[in-house]
């Protein structure tokens, strides 16, 4: 029997951190005497070309040297092929149109991110796809048969259940379907999809990857050739594709993830436990607390249990209330930054209480963090 993981840090196998040191040396067998070691921004869109043949980049919509840097960190991160994108809808966009056409059915969770759903409901649906929306929770004995890509986003945002990956990859497998994860709450050094079966993995770089929230981005990582050339193709072909400034913001944002995520896990852990015990609080969802519903299968397929809680107060007042007075929590409807950040979901029609708060834990010393977080709940 394998010893119990410490609550809220991360777990790297010795696989895990030679990619991570790979990734920040990923350029220096590249470098020549005098070269820059920071990677340099390059804004240029169109390229020298007095033939085409054997150009390593031919114009800004196919390809740049920016963009080649930080898909080939993400490629080590996911150990799969990389495609980036200017937003995680656009990386989401990218692979539900790339996998899907009329006819076909997709099943979408009814609780995770909103956007999703709208998207599907707006254009998929009225282009002949039969949109299907089940709770996180169900996909664990959904039937999968007719389905022709399951797609899952584990944790739930925001609610944070969580579903068994290998589980539902093993039957939308058999029932014929491919299997597309949401990993933004965790990235790729919390969790990997890949390795447990799904066919591809989608996430908005724009959190914690970036780290520093000023930057949009996405990606789409997979391991099948075939599958992979249809993003890529949708990303050129549809335009969706990333600034210069802000895949060189995210390349730098990338070199840090994993000291930061230390830091934001763990202190989550901390501020978990205490506000699960703190007489304001109604309930509390956090994967990493040991009587969590998600807690045993978090341990079972996570690296680390994240940086993200579900707290609910008393009603939207008290949630308002308690945001507005804790100097050390940002109100913003993004997550995964330096700055820990606080959102009454309810306000945008997720499916929670009117007192719950999506809270997104960043990098300040714990115990001032926590302070504060306690007096405005006084």
């Amino acid at each position: 029997m394998m010893p119990p993981k410490p609550k809220g840090l991360v777990q790297m196998d010795t696989d895990m951190q030679r990619r991570l040191a790979q990734m920040l040396h990923h350029r220096s067998d590249s470098l020549a005497k005098g070269d820059p070691v920071s990677l340099p921004l390059t804004t240029s869109t169109s390229y020298h070309l007095p033939e085409v043949q054997g150009a390593p980049y031919i114009y800004a919509r196919n390809g740049t040297p920016t963009w080649e840097a930080v898909e080939a960190q993400l490629s080590l991160l996911e150990d799969a092929e990389t495609v980036t994108f200017p937003s995680g809808m656009g990386a989401i966009s990218a692979a539900l149109f790339a996998s899907l056409r009329a006819g076909d059915r997709v099943i979408l969770p009814s609780d995770g991110y909103y956007v999703t759903r709208v998207l599907s409901e707006g254009f998929l649906a009225p282009l002949g796809v039969d949109v299907v929306q089940i709770k996180t929770l169900d996909y664990a004995d959904a039937d999968f048969s007719g389905a022709a890509v399951v797609y899952l986003e584990t944790p739930s945002n925001p609610g944070l259940d969580v579903v068994d990956i290998e589980g539902v990859c093993a039957r939308a497998h058999a029932a014929g379907a491919i299997v597309i994860v949401d990993n933004t709450t965790m990235t790729p050094l919390l969790q990997r999809p890949l390795d447990l079966g799904a066919d591809l993995v989608v996430a908005a770089d724009t959190k914690a990857p970036a780290g520093h929230s000023d930057a949009l981005f996405g990606h789409v990582a997979g391991r099948d050739a075939t599958r992979m050339a249809r993003v890529r193709d949708w990303r050129r072909l549809s335009g969706s594709v990333p600034g210069s400034m802000e895949a060189w913001l995210v390349h730098r944002g990338l070199e840090t993830l994993e000291v930061r995520l230390e830091r934001m896990c763990s202190s989550a852990a901390v501020i978990a436990a205490r506000l699960a015990e703190h007489g304001a609080v109604r309930s509390l969802r956090y994967p990493g607390l040991a009587d969590d519903p998600s807690y045993a299968l978090s341990r079972q397929q996570m690296q680390g249990f994240g940086f993200l809680i579900g707290m609910t107060l008393e009603n939207a007042t008290v949630a308002e209330r308690f945001l507005e007075r804790c100097p050390y929590m940002v109100r913003s409807t993004s997550f995964g930054g330096t700055h820990s950040a606080g959102e009454r979901r309810a306000r945008w029609g997720d499916a929670v209480p009117e007192g719950f708060l999506r809270l997104s834990i960043g990098v300040e010393p714990v115990e001032a963090l926590w302070g504060a977080m306690a007096a405005a709940l006084e």
